[in-house]
């Protein structure tokens, strides 16, 4: 490992002044079950690391029933998969939160820290976007704000700049007779990555028997998390029915943009894709239908 500079503020607005001061070259450090592998294995070497740690305004859960969860940066995942209030309003975020690696990693790995590494097969992000939720940024101009799909352009850059940190992100209440599902499939059953992934959240009417409102997510079957609108097309307004679901997989199949790798071929993440759609968006009714 080579040499650098290792700096620990205490405040949001001190982070963001050594990323500007400092300049280019430096990393962020928030869990570091990314960034130390790279660090150690694949030949990342920042000239500087701002370690989170230390900035406890940057963790926390809270949940209001009209405005919906917040999830400060650098909460952890296990914090998060753990929260009751997140298991029963945002079980979807649950599902994709146990997923990340061991429990060891899993009570070190952040939330903020997995969004930004900008992985195409990033298990807690399908859940964020088929939830419509929005990020909030903090740079030396002030803060802003913007929906957690344009945090992403491409496998490992986001749209921050290198002086921005994402302190929090913000999850809209959710919808009545609504649910959210994420399944992925991955070779070993343990501590793989995805070779794709489906996440689903949709409403329905007041007699559950139609769609009104539908989002889906599909990962690691395109440069970034990518939302299936031909799908989502295929659910508004129609029955909630098995026909119904099985159209919506098949326009999700096509509208991945898959490569074909040592992992899996393109045609068969389409499959995968196809399969894990109606399996997800099946669980999300039986979960409205059961009340829960």
């Amino acid at each position: 490992m080579h040499r650098f500079d290792y700096y620990t503020p205490s405040t949001v607005a001190e982070a963001v002044d050594l990323l500007r001061s400092k300049g280019a070259g430096g990393k962020i450090f928030a869990g570091g079950t990314d960034l130390m592998p790279a660090m150690k294995e694949r030949g990342r070497h920042p000239k500087y690391v701002v370690s989170l740690k230390n900035i406890t305004d940057l963790k926390g859960i809270s949940f209001d029933a009209a405005s919906g969860l917040r999830l400060k940066a650098g909460t952890k995942m296990s914090a998060i998969h753990q929260n009751a209030t997140v298991q029963q309003h945002y079980p979807v975020i649950v599902q994709g939160a146990k997923l990340i690696g061991s429990l060891q990693t899993q009570n070190l790995a952040t939330i903020g820290g997995n969004v930004c590494n900008a992985a195409p097969s990033a298990d807690a992000v399908p859940a964020l976007v088929v939830l419509d939720a929005t990020a909030t940024v903090q740079g030396p101009g002030g803060t802003r704000s913007l929906p957690i799909t344009e945090v992403f352009k491409g496998p490992g850059q986001v749209s921050l700049a290198a002086d921005e940190l994402m302190t929090e992100i913000q999850v809209p209440a959710p919808l009545p007779r609504s649910a959210g599902y994420y399944l992925r499939h991955v070779p070993r059953k343990e501590l793989d990555i995805a070779i794709a992934g489906v996440g689903v959240y949709v409403q329905l009417d007041e007699a559950k028997q139609t769609f009104t409102h539908a989002r889906i997510c599909l990962c690691a079957v395109a440069p970034t998390p990518l939302r299936a609108t031909g799908a989502e097309a295929a659910l508004l307004g129609q029955p909630a029915t098995a026909d119904t679901i099985a159209k919506a997989a098949t326009a999700a199949a096509a509208d991945a943009r898959p490569i074909s790798d040592q992992r899996g071929s393109a045609d068969f993440r389409r499959l995968l894709v196809n399969a894990l759609t109606v399996k997800t968006l099946t669980a999300a009714l039986d979960m409205i239908r059961a009340g829960r």
